[in-house]
């Protein structure tokens, strides 16, 4: 990858995000939630990583006052191991703080412990389990935290 870029998302992008969206999650969102997010929530935040001028991936947040939630973060298949989620991930951290973020949180399947580590590497800590968060295998949820 010669070149790597990550930018707030457009209307433009929403097609493209769907397809790192299908090829990451089992439950993925729907072309109409994206549309939703970036036209009518004034609280979402999202942002689109591209190598070599392909979006790759995409990280999204909730931002009330000085707290962010991370809605949903993913990195196509073939792209990841090259720490572009890392990057991405510390975009999004960045861009919070510089708008008053002091509190972030998220939640992560138990079973990916890839995702676990690399949050860990921002200093986030297990606060609590959501059981059953996920609709697709009524899989638990760790909520994860960090004071920025």
């Amino acid at each position: 990858m010669d070149k790597v870029l990550i930018r707030k998302m457009e209307i433009k992008d929403v097609e493209h995000v769907v397809e790192v969206e299908k090829a990451s999650f089992t439950a993925p969102w729907t072309t109409d939630i994206f549309y939703q997010e970036i036209v009518d929530n004034k609280f979402a935040h999202y942002f689109v990583i591209e190598a070599n001028g392909q979006i790759v991936g995409y990280a999204g947040a909730w931002i009330v006052i000085d707290e962010a939630q991370i809605t949903n973060i993913a990195i196509m298949p073939e792209f990841r191991g090259y720490k572009l989620g890392e990057m991405l991930f510390q975009y999004v951290i960045q861009a919070a703080m510089q708008i008053g973020v002091r509190h972030l949180s998220l939640e992560v399947r138990v079973s990916n412990i890839v995702a676990q580590s690399m949050y860990r590497k921002f200093g986030l800590v297990p606060g609590g389990i959501r059981k059953n968060y996920y609709t697709d295998n009524q899989e638990d949820a760790i909520v994860m935290w960090v004071n920025l």
